[in-house]
């Protein structure tokens, strides 16, 4: 990570840091993305990734739920984005391959899981627009991220079937 001027803390009006999410943005509900906000974004910022994981599915490490980047450096990430690869709602952002879908997708354990999961978000500030085709998973997110990130934070919510 490059040097910053300020640490990036993320902040959910729906839920706290390590909080349970409400049913609204999980498959048993509306299934929308959740709002943040950046606080101390730095000015250096030209675009936010967000990877959403799941932390708590057996014998995976994490399991990607969402991909998006190149959103418009902004203090407010607004909840519900729109489904699709591209989101000209929020400056032509693009959502990668999660879930095997180019969307949000919330929490929803199968019926045979009743243990609560942890959903971590974690938020970069980049110094660049990345070049990623639509179907880019989470590896190759990672991959193109490497020496551009300015500032990272994250945010887990919790939910239990």
């Amino acid at each position: 990570m490059k040097n910053s001027d300020s640490i990036l803390q993320i902040t959910c009006e729906a839920f706290s840091d390590e909080g349970y999410m409400p049913k609204r943005y999980t498959g048993f509900g509306e299934d929308v993305s959740p709002p943040f906000c950046l606080l101390n974004l730095s000015p250096k910022a030209v675009s936010v990734a967000i990877i959403m994981n799941d932390l708590d599915i057996p014998m995976v490490k994490e399991y990607t739920h969402w991909l998006i980047w190149n959103i418009p450096p902004q203090k407010e990430i607004p909840e519900n984005i729109p489904y699709g690869p591209v989101v000209q709602e929020l400056g032509n952002a693009v959502q990668g391959t999660a879930y095997g879908k180019n969307r949000y997708r919330g929490p929803k354990q199968p019926i045979f899981i009743r243990n609560t999961h942890r959903y971590v978000f974690h938020i970069y500030t980049l110094d660049c627009i990345l070049k990623l085709p639509k179907d880019a998973g989470r590896k190759e997110l990672l991959d193109a991220i490497k020496g551009h990130v300015i500032q990272e934070g994250s945010i887990t919510g919790r939910y239990k079937r």
